[in-house]
């Protein structure tokens, strides 16, 4: 997201429109980024609607190949150009000399850049892909536990609810308030 970052303020300083390959990346990274620490803080909360995590996660792995698919163009281009640099003698003392001939690498750091985004678009598109799998699966689960603890709950509940009853109908001349509540409260 910084690398997209820096684009949106290179053209804006430059009081320019900023391309719809980088916009829509850098906007995509940007909700992405924000989804992923929501759930990361509000993962007590996030565990009991994990369907809606998986879904959105989803989305985020759509709206990643359309980012990608906008910058596809850089695939082909060749960021960097290495030539022969100058010649260098080197001695190894009694054992002889050798002739190196240097490398000069030089790198379009624009070209670089974007090819690194849609790189890291693509790895964003796998992440968030996994991590929708991960929440569906995880949704399935969760809400079985849940149904699970509720009815051993309320089988327990009751049970002692019955038991509570026999015993304060003879004691108390047939008060049979209960001291404990039935309600479930979600957070």
């Amino acid at each position: 997201m910084g690398m997209l970052a820096w684009f949106v303020h290179g053209y804006n300083d430059a009081n320019m429109l900023t391309p719809t390959y980088i916009l829509i990346l850098f906007i995509v990274s940007t909700l992405g980024l924000a989804w992923a620490l929501f759930t990361l803080f509000s993962y007590h909360r996030s565990s009991h609607n994990a369907r809606f995590v998986g879904f959105i996660d989803l989305c985020f792995v759509g709206a990643f190949i359309a980012g990608v698919y906008y910058l596809r163009f850089i695939t082909g281009a060749d960021c960097t150009n290495i030539s022969r640099g100058s010649s260098y003698d080197v001695t190894f003392g009694i054992f002889g000399s050798a002739s190196v001939n240097g490398l000069d690498v030089s790198v379009n750091k624009t070209c670089a850049m974007l090819k690194a985004a849609f790189a890291f678009g693509i790895m964003n598109c796998i992440f968030f892909f996994i991590t929708a799998v991960m929440a569906w699966s995880h949704g399935d689960h969760a809400a079985e536990k849940e149904k699970r603890v509720y009815v051993e709950e309320r089988r327990s509940s009751s049970h002692h609810h019955h038991r509570r009853r026999s015993h304060s109908g003879s004691r108390h001349g047939g008060s049979r308030r209960s001291s404990h509540s039935h309600s479930r409260a979600y957070v």
